[in-house]
């Protein structure tokens, strides 16, 4: 079993949630592979670059670990590909354009369309840096009805998340039975919180290595 953590949207892979849980994968002689999925070339990101780029590496069984986007991202990779065998997502960005977009205004989104870039805050970087609006049109096919691979999924969300509502989740393991959904005295970074994930996901992973 091999084991992969995807980050977030303009994250990276220094991000406090990806550095923790690789800490943890160490302390027991387990390397987690983290890509950087900005490319080094953010401005061009796409849902499905981040699945091409991730895809070559699922040659073995795979658990993937996914933050928000990377979540969104490490699912659609678990229904397309049977060797990813095990999801641990969190604060999974399901929804994340009806989410997201309003919180631009239709007035900004216009903009994006019509100058073909925006400007985004990037947290890995500390500035803000332009994205393509490919990114949005891509992102519209990566509809949640989609995952129906009944892949054992352990899906950890905040209560408090104001970036990706915890109804997201709940509507998502409502008629999957293979998901459990565990909700978390949390917001979207889940910063606060961070031993108890460790424990949960180790109790989930079942890895012979990890005690």
């Amino acid at each position: 079993m091999q084991y992969i953590y995807l980050h977030g949207f303009a994250s990276s892979p220094n991000s406090t949630k990806a550095r923790y849980i690789s800490d943890r994968f160490a302390e027991h002689q387990i390397p987690l592979s983290i890509p950087d999925l900005n490319d080094g070339d953010f401005s061009h990101l796409t849902i499905s670059r981040q699945i091409q780029q991730v895809a070559p590496a699922l040659t073995i069984p795979t658990t993937i670990i996914g933050s928000s986007l990377g979540g969104l991202t490490a699912a659609h990779l678990g229904e397309q590909y049977t060797l990813v065998e095990k999801l641990v997502l969190l604060a999974p960005a399901f929804g994340f354009l009806s989410h997201w977009l309003p919180t631009l205004g239709e007035d900004i989104t216009q903009n994006w369309q019509q100058n073909k870039y925006i400007q985004v805050y990037h947290y890995g970087e500390g500035k803000e840096m332009p994205l393509s609006y490919n990114f949005l049109t891509d992102a519209h096919q990566y509809q949640e009805d989609l995952l129906q691979r009944p892949l054992p999924t352990l899906i950890l969300h905040g209560k408090h998340d104001d970036v990706i509502p915890i109804q997201a989740s709940q509507d998502f393991a409502l008629h999957r039975p293979w998901v459990k959904l565990i909700e978390l005295d949390s917001d979207h970074t889940l910063a606060n919180i961070m031993p108890e994930i460790w424990q949960t996901i180790k109790l989930f992973v079942r890895c012979p290595e990890i005690v």
